[in-house]
């Protein structure tokens, strides 16, 4: 026994202090941030609580104006643009042959990927709830379901605090007015959320699993298999960890099916692209973004409502581009958001509408965990109030569509 702590036995007594409690080191599976102590499971509470109300007052709202002035069922503004589409891929499935219509291929179902539709098919029939209702209280859920997978992910790197602020500002995000309707942005943020988290705890085989779901879900989420083969050679490269080459294998094998599935089931390998071409005129164009900046610099007057809205898209898009990369977020996270909001912006026309900038949400964690006190009050109201006018814009016009 050391000496200064050896009782004495002559002279005064010595006070023994008790020594100080070794830290523990931090999870292997989770960087050691601020923030994480005292928030545990409560840091998501605030932004679980403002979907609830955003939700239920839209709800109401719609309910209300429908009741007294149009006389209506609720279901008729949240049932309406691609709502239609994907329970009519739910109820008639999808079509064998394509009909061409003044040599292109005319508007079907093919252009809306399978997962949401069978979701909507197996709930509806074991419930006997009506397809359409299904599918609204689908995407309802799952938008909730995206908010915490999200948070989740946020709090990962950057601690409880900031994962706080970023899902609060992704439940206001003017994008979001998209789960009151029957859509699928839910499913495929929740799955490439968890999906991104799994990469960051090199969970492989749960990475490449919801990357599968999620590349069956929308084709948006391709931009997941980049960051899955990212970290998959990084891994390589460090430790030899070949089994990390199954996130990049499995990740893509939903949208591969889907394409086979057509070809068997059509005899047409590129059956979407022709649906996509004919249907919805929407092809890619990198030029695309280059014209909604200069038709709307040379003349901001002449363009549509759309092209107004594609322009504010654009330039927060570019501006939360340069927030994330200043946040230096981890790569596998920071390749999704950049290369999901590059491919929308080349896709003609959809381009970066509030709906599509909402899939690409690294961007938004990063403003979210970038600002703090009035700058983020700022930006949290301007984001709620861009909210408030897309959803009035989406439910009660046709001005503009999703």
């Amino acid at each position: 026994m050391p000496p200064e702590l050896a009782t004495p036995r002559l002279g005064p007594r010595v006070e023994v202090r008790e020594a100080a409690p070794l830290v523990p080191l931090p999870d292997a599976g989770r960087p050691a941030v601020a923030g994480h102590g005292g928030w545990r499971g409560w840091y998501l509470l605030w932004p679980v609580a403002a979907y609830v109300a955003v939700r239920g007052l839209t709800l109401a709202a719609i309910a209300v104006t429908n009741a007294f002035v149009r006389h209506d069922h609720v279901y008729t503004e949240l049932y309406r643009w691609d709502s239609v589409w994907f329970v009519r891929a739910a109820t008639h499935g999808y079509p064998s042959q394509l009909q061409v219509h003044h040599g292109h291929v005319a508007a079907n179902t093919i252009a809306f990927f399978p997962v949401f539709p069978l979701l909507i098919r197996g709930l509806a029939d074991v419930t006997s709830i009506p397809p359409a209702a299904t599918a609204i209280a689908i995407s309802g859920i799952t938008g909730l379901t995206s908010v915490l997978a999200v948070g989740m992910l946020a709090r990962h790197f950057a601690g409880s605090e900031k994962a706080t602020r970023a899902a609060l500002l992704f439940v206001v995000f003017p994008g979001t007015f998209a789960f009151d309707m029957a859509y699928s942005e839910g499913v495929v943020i929740t799955l490439v959320a968890l999906g991104l988290l799994a990469l960051l705890r090199r969970q492989w085989w749960l990475a490449g699993v919801l990357g599968l779901v999620a590349t069956a879900t929308s084709p948006v989420a391709l931009a997941f298999v980049v960051s899955c083969a990212w970290c998959s050679g990084r891994a390589i490269l460090r430790d030899r960890t070949w089994r990390s080459l199954a996130a990049p294998l499995l990740a893509p094998v939903g949208f591969v099916a889907y394409m086979l599935y057509l070809w068997a089931h059509t005899g047409h390998l590129t059956a979407w692209r022709l649906t996509e071409l004919g249907g919805w005129k929407s092809y890619p164009s990198v030029a695309y973004p280059v014209h909604i900046l200069t038709t709307f610099l040379f003349d901001p007057v002449r363009p549509t409502l759309t092209g107004q809205i594609l322009f504010a898209g654009t330039v927060v898009t570019v501006v939360a581009a340069v927030v994330a990369v200043k946040e230096r977020q981890p790569a596998p996270v920071l390749i999704y958001g950049l290369l999901t909001a590059a491919l929308v912006a080349v896709s003609a026309p959809v381009g970066l509408r509030p709906r599509m900038i909402m899939v690409a949400f690294p961007l938004i964690i990063a403003v979210g965990t970038r600002l703090r006190g009035r700058a983020y009050a700022l930006v949290l109201v301007a984001s709620a109030c861009g909210l408030t006018a897309m959803t009035l814009l989406e439910m009660f016009s046709t001005s503009v569509f999703p």
